[in-house]
């Protein structure tokens, strides 16, 4: 159990560990050459047009996002989301704003239009890694980190357009996924069905690979289904996961084992 001086609560070492962890991979990704935009990445496999709307299928499938947004703010709204109420909201309104920036930018890719679906992307990441902190360290932690962190991730979008750099991005969205790695880790749940948290990091690092794989994945269905259009739908099972959880969870009883599922 942590130790309090004087009501003040004394970091436990494990809480040191995530802090090192995340400097130390802020440290990595500034280390090396500034990351520019790679200009072919607005190229995507499926540029099928239907119904007069361009890249359709990469536009269409960014509705997922929205379907499992709102489902996510009703939840929160009906107080089922306890615990990191706020954080959670931030999440799913993040992923309700993805659908409208995800389609945006499909419709007319390119940098410009990039920035609109990068920034709620960094709302749902701040937003999560501030419910996964607040729950399994401190909820506290929840209003006094839940603004800078939405600060730093708006920060890194705009370092990017800025100077044309995606290395602070990058952090910003791989460091909250591998926090949430090493609190499923070494940190017991407070609440219960936090396997849900597994399954959901699963679907998201699958739906990186299909993102990486979006021309061979194209071609091996036939022209059927691109890899980037995976991609999407698998982000939203990683997202609907997380809803899963907060629908069915319950607080586990400080007397009793606290549960690592």
């Amino acid at each position: 159990m942590d130790e309090t001086v004087k009501g003040a609560r004394v970091p436990h070492a494990r809480e040191w560990l995530l802090v090192g962890v995340a400097l130390a991979l802020l440290a990595a990704a500034m280390a090396v050459e500034p990351i520019p935009q790679d200009s072919t990445y607005h190229a995507f496999a499926d540029r099928r047009a239907i119904g007069g709307i361009p890249n359709f299928w990469n536009v269409a499938s960014s509705l997922a996002f929205l379907a499992v947004g709102v489902a996510g703010l009703l939840l929160c709204a009906r107080r089922r989301a306890s615990g990191a109420s706020i954080a959670w909201t931030v999440l799913f309104l993040g992923a309700t704003l993805v659908a409208a920036g995800s389609a945006y930018y499909h419709w007319a890719p390119d940098n410009a239009s990039l920035v609109w679906d990068r920034l709620p992307m960094t709302i749902g990441f701040m937003g999560l890694f501030v419910a996964l902190l607040a729950e399994h360290i401190d909820e506290r932690l929840e209003r006094i980190a839940i603004v800078p962190a939405l600060i730093v991730g708006a920060a890194s979008v705009a370092w990017w357009r800025y100077a044309d750099d995606l290395r602070f991005y990058a952090w910003v969205q791989f460091m909250p996924l591998v926090i949430l790695s090493l609190l499923i880790a070494f940190y017991r749940g407070r609440y219960t069905h936090r396997r849900y948290l597994a399954y959901g990091l699963a679907c998201y690092i699958v739906a990186k690979v299909a993102e990486a794989l979006d021309r061979p994945i194209f071609e091996a269905t036939g022209e059927a289904l691109s890899g980037h259009t995976l991609k999407h739908l698998l982000a939203a099972a990683a997202l609907y996961c997380v809803c899963r959880m907060l629908a069915k969870r319950e607080r586990v009883p400080a007397q009793a084992p606290q549960s690592h599922g």
